[in-house]
């Protein structure tokens, strides 16, 4: 036996006998070559060894992660199948009841869709803040530019960039969050009555959006891997007015569309006239080397409105957001100066610094690597805890799983027990108007890994095996 393939075994037996864990980061190349005395070149074949035997798994800019052997995996869910008649499920309030505790710090919130604040870069951000305060003319408490602030369009513009976005200060409408981005475009090309395709599941708040509106909202059958098929869109697009897709990291499957994929559709809603509203809010936390195009990176007609917010990388609470509303800017601005005249001129110009500089990147950076490296930590819990039958996705960005029980499970009744013990987790039929997904959940995994969370997890699965 070699000497890489030596380090290579010792280290497989670590892992097998739990030593390191699921999730867990591998020592550094340089500090293993240093404790074994060995050169940077060994530790690398030895590494190479365990990522060819499914042990470890590399991730760009973060080093190397223990992960799950493929033949341990739980399985992935089923693509949804929503009904194309649809009878509508009545509203319970259940909503209502899993966000009534989302500020409770005793309760581990696995419900929210939100990172934990520890992942958040508070100090900065209040430096931004203080010098926001003094590089505006009115120190922040005067009404911006309707398009709003140019700092903030500035440099949303720039870091367009990073998917090839090629967009300008004069293409973005600032928003508060990029909820109201999706609402400012339902009132600009809707009227009730209009029919709505999204995925299905989907955010329930882009649902109880659209049914407030009076839309009628179109579940399409979504993967938890690549999401919409274009086909799917094309079998009912005589019956679609307008489409919303959360092309990357869809809240709450995970699932991202191939780059083919959203070309294929971008095309094809263009050759019917119909707009594309795409919240990539999601976009910038992913797991691979590169950040997924948007729809919008092939949009030539001005069709797509791109929508997007830092309410998940940086400031849920500053409620700073964006729009690119291709041909729909002026019919965009008319409405946000009748709905609001301006945003938040502060927050928007804190977040036009905290952009100004390298500090986004590497807070993400940052940010990816604890992500990824808890998603590893919960699939493998939950393929220790949960029930046979289990299946859970498998995201390669944002800070959701989506987990699907056996059939008989209902998730809405499981909410009340699971809180009485300290546990919120999201109910699955939240993110459909159908009566489906009853034996689903969604569970947020941007916490801070602990032991004590560990344990969170072990109890939620003892409960669902009862």
């Amino acid at each position: 036996m070699t000497l890489y393939q030596e380090l290579a075994s010792n280290f497989e037996r670590l892992i097998q006998k739990g030593s390191l864990k699921v999730g867990d980061k591998m020592p550094s190349i340089r500090t293993v070559s240093k404790e074994y005395g060995v050169s940077i070149n060994t530790v690398i074949q030895a590494y190479l060894v365990l990522e060819s035997r499914s042990c470890i798994v590399s991730r760009p800019q973060a080093g190397f992660f223990v992960c799950e052997k493929a033949d341990l995996r739980l399985p992935v869910p089923q693509a949804s199948n929503p009904s194309n008649n649809p009878k509508e499920q009545a509203d319970d309030g259940l909503i209502g009841k899993v966000f009534r505790n989302f500020v409770n710090k005793e309760i581990t919130q696995l419900s929210l869709s939100v990172p934990d604040e520890s992942f958040f870069p508070v100090a900065r951000l209040n430096k931004c803040l203080h010098k926001a305060s003094q590089t505006l003319s009115s120190g922040g408490t005067g009404y911006d530019d309707i398009q709003g602030n140019f700092l903030l369009r500035k440099n949303v513009a720039k870091w367009s960039f990073t998917w090839a976005g090629n967009l300008g200060i004069g293409d973005l409408v600032s928003t508060s969050g990029a909820m109201h981005a999706i609402s400012l475009a339902f009132m600009a090309l809707t009227k009730p009555g209009d029919r709505i395709a999204v995925e299905s599941p989907v955010y329930f708040g882009i649902l109880q959006l659209a049914k407030n509106m009076g839309l009628k909202v179109i579940e399409l059958p979504t993967h938890p891997v690549t999401g919409v098929d274009p086909d799917d869109v094309k079998a009912r697009i005589g019956e679609i007015d307008i489409c919303l897709l959360v092309s990357n990291f869809n809240n709450p499957l995970g699932s991202c569309m191939p780059e083919e994929n959203k070309k294929a559709m971008v095309k094809l809603l263009g050759k019917h006239g119909i707009p594309l509203i795409e919240n990539d809010l999601y976009g910038d936390v992913y797991f691979g080397p590169n950040r997924p195009k948007p729809c919008k990176a092939f949009d030539e007609e001005g069709m797509v409105l791109w929508c997007g917010s830092v309410s998940k990388t940086l400031a849920p609470g500053y409620r700073v957001g964006w729009m690119a509303p291709g041909k729909y800017l002026k019919d965009i601005l008319k409405l946000k100066l009748f709905h609001s005249v301006s945003g938040t001129t502060l927050t928007q110009e804190a977040i036009g610094h905290f952009l100004e500089t390298g500090r986004y990147e590497k807070h993400l950076a940052q940010m990816r690597k604890k992500l990824y490296a808890n998603s590893l930590q919960f699939i493998r819990a939950i393929s220790d805890y949960f029930p046979e039958g289990t299946k859970v996705s498998r995201p390669q960005g944002g800070f959701v799983l989506w987990v699907e029980l056996e059939k008989g499970k209902d998730t809405g009744k499981f909410f009340d027990q699971a809180l009485s013990q300290g546990i919120s987790i999201a109910p699955g039929r939240m993110f459909t108007l159908q009566n489906q997904f009853y034996h689903c959940m969604r569970l947020n995994y941007g916490l801070p890994w602990s032991d004590g969370l560990d344990l969170q997890l072990k109890r939620l699965g003892q409960m669902l095996k009862q």
